[in-house]
């Protein structure tokens, strides 16, 4: 079912997304009066699931689901229709056109793309505002989960100051910052201390991530007991909602203290003390060989956690007018974001470009439940992830059109029609490509996954 969910809402997000990209290209297409003859979200390879003629456009919806296309008169596209070009220029057709007018079409889709994900953002900040955990609320210190991060010197009750000299702000900052290498400057008994985060860090999560879904790091939690299996040695005392505050008199504030405790008392029968109800109950457990009081912990919300008083939330509420610089402030900030992230696949001492991910990972985005506020804030980035990659200059992409009439603009020299359809070609190849290369990662982390099972 979760799958189902996940899945429903990746779907949902690129068909939103596919749709209005196109429609950027199709509205000034007509706007400079130039024939759009199909507009198709999916492609449709043979056959189409549903189509319908309205004037000079064809409207449908095709059945291989990775994006979708307008085919424009007179343009080398997707199509590969060769044959259109053949016959005299008409002046409904896109090549007729000057040079500036056929840039706008092609850069139709990524400035609805820029504009969506903006308009999204200041939306969210309206409707739902910004609740966030601050990372100076984590005056215990981070909970480290990985070895991954006990090697770059982390560990668990270190409070983060600075990475690469940025004082986060977000808790959730921490962990990207540190994608990028550099220095991180932490405190750590009282004393500050300065940790190299090395160059291939990147590739070291993107390995990790082939065998776990888990986090690197977290804010630091309770123990509080979700679910006691009828088979649990201990089944006769702990329930469910429980929480651990002492360990044979030791106090516990977090899980990762009890932790080192069970196993510490492995095989043995100590005294344990909980909350239950609001009220202090001590007794005798066992703890199994393996240091386990064989009981599920329950990860709690944010909103949880600062109900128990563990951490306070910052929130900020916007009017209309004052969600809408925030959301061009969030906009500008995920673009840049996500090219720093970009830029580190091309240096391949980083290792980033094993975390290259397909439809599966995208996918992986979303929660396996329905939120309406976190599926927005997902198909905002989206969006603004999808403006940047049709940028890029490979034919095949709208960057790659942009690029060639570009070079028209500035030498007055058209290129010619062979060598747009050889370049397109090429364009193609290399989607291909990496399509197979991305969702071929997707496919052997799974299989991966599926066999540690």
């Amino acid at each position: 079912m979760k799958i189902i969910i996940q899945l429903g809402q990746l779907l949902l997000s690129l068909s939103i997304l596919i749709i209005l990209h196109e429609l950027g290209h199709f509205i000034l297409a007509r706007v400079f009066k130039v024939r759009v003859e199909k507009f198709y979200l999916f492609f449709d390879p043979w056959f189409s699931i549903f189509k319908l003629k309205r004037g000079e456009t064809e409207y449908g919806i095709g059945w291989l689901p990775l994006g979708g296309y307008v085919k424009i008169s007179g343009m080398i596209d997707e199509s590969m229709d060769k044959e259109q070009l053949k016959k005299p220029p008409q002046p409904y057709e896109f090549r007729t056109k000057p040079a500036w007018q056929r840039l706008l079409i092609m850069l139709g889709g990524v400035m609805v793309n820029l504009i969506l994900g903006f308009m999204i953002y200041s939306f969210i900040l309206f409707i739902w505002g910004e609740k966030y955990l601050p990372n100076k609320s984590l005056t215990d210190g981070i909970w480290v989960t990985d070895s991954i991060m006990y090697e770059t010197g982390l560990q668990t009750g270190d409070k983060i100051i600075s990475v690469n000299g940025v004082e986060p702000d977000y808790y959730r900052e921490v962990l990207e910052e540190m994608f990028y290498g550099g220095e991180m400057l932490i405190e750590r008994n009282g004393k500050d201390t300065a940790l190299i985060i090395a160059i291939d860090f990147p590739g070291k999560i993107s390995d990790y991530r082939i065998h776990n879904k888990g986090p690197l790091i977290l804010e630091r939690q309770p123990y509080i007991i979700s679910k006691v299996p009828d088979t649990s040695i201990n089944a006769d005392f702990f329930k469910s909602k429980d929480q651990v505050i002492a360990i044979n008199e030791i106090p516990i504030k977090y899980y990762d203290q009890a932790e080192g405790l069970q196993k510490k008392y492995s095989g043995s029968r100590i005294k344990v003390t909980v909350i239950r109800n609001s009220e202090e109950i001590s007794d005798s457990v066992l703890i199994s060989d393996k240091g386990k009081f064989e009981v599920e912990w329950g990860y709690l919300t944010y909103e949880q956690l600062e109900k128990l008083g563990y951490y306070k939330l910052a929130r900020h509420e916007y009017s209309f007018l004052q969600s809408i610089p925030a959301g061009f402030k969030k906009a500008k900030d995920n673009i840049s974001s996500y090219l720093r992230q970009f830029k580190l696949i091309f240096d391949f001492k980083t290792g980033a470009y094993k975390g290259l991910g397909g439809f599966g990972a995208i996918g992986g985005l979303f929660p396996p439940v329905w939120d309406w506020q976190t599926f927005w804030e997902i198909t905002a980035f989206l969006s603004l992830m999808l403006a940047v990659l049709n940028l890029l200059p490979i034919p095949a992409l709208d960057g790659g059109h942009v690029t060639f009439l570009m070079f028209e603009m500035i030498t007055g020299r058209k290129p010619g029609d062979k060598f747009l359809e050889y370049a397109q070609i090429a364009g193609m190849i290399l989607l291909l490509f990496l399509l197979i290369y991305a969702n071929g990662n997707d496919l052997y982390r799974w299989i991966l996954r599926l066999i540690a099972k």
